[in-house]
């Protein structure tokens, strides 16, 4: 009779480890979300670089003004690491034909969050900025210059660079959105 009680005992423990292993998510995610409010500015030639996780949806490779643009991030499987990274568009000027600078979003969802938070930045860059290790570098660490970061609470940051404005905001949770907004001044 005592052996079929511990079995029995051992099926409920396992059964709560389950329940609480699907109340504590590992899954991390980032979806990005990019609206083009410009008259005259096409986003073009986008470009990503992650410093943990990758790519799993991409940025369409234009959005022209008044459309908008996704893309989603995600860690990489059995990895105690998050999902981090940049992603750059040219603001393709289609009056002139010519790019007239770089739009850029940062993004850091940790895999602990006892230990780190969500961070995003949005910036404006020149066009010979790279998208790639130093440039989430400069936005994670550096003195804002030509960009503004701050953690994630939900509420809006805003960087107004040159005739440009990016607005957005971040959820704070392991699956996080990033909406951003692109406008002329």
């Amino acid at each position: 009779m005592e052996a079929p009680a511990a079995v029995e005992g051992a099926g409920a423990v396992i059964e709560a480890a389950a329940t609480i292993s699907d109340l504590m998510p590992t899954y991390r995610q980032c979806g990005i979300e990019i609206e083009n409010e410009c008259t005259i500015y096409t986003f073009d030639n986008p470009r990503i670089y992650t410093d943990s996780g990758y790519c799993d949806t991409p940025l369409p490779p234009t959005v022209a003004p008044g459309a908008s643009g996704k893309a989603l991030f995600i860690k990489t499987p059995d990895t105690a690491t998050g999902c981090v990274g940049v992603v750059t568009y040219d603001l393709l000027n289609k009056d002139e034909n010519q790019a007239a600078g770089k739009i850029a979003v940062m993004f850091s969802v940790p895999y602990d969050f006892g230990l780190y938070n969500n961070w995003y930045a949005l910036g404006v860059f020149d066009m010979s900025t790279k998208c790639d290790y130093g440039l989430y570098q400069k936005m994670y660490y550096d003195k804002q210059t030509t960009f503004s970061r701050q953690t994630a609470d939900g509420s809006s940051l805003t960087y107004e660079g040159g005739n440009i404005t990016i607005k957005g905001t971040m959820s704070d949770a392991y699956q996080s959105v990033i909406k951003v907004q692109v406008s002329q001044n």
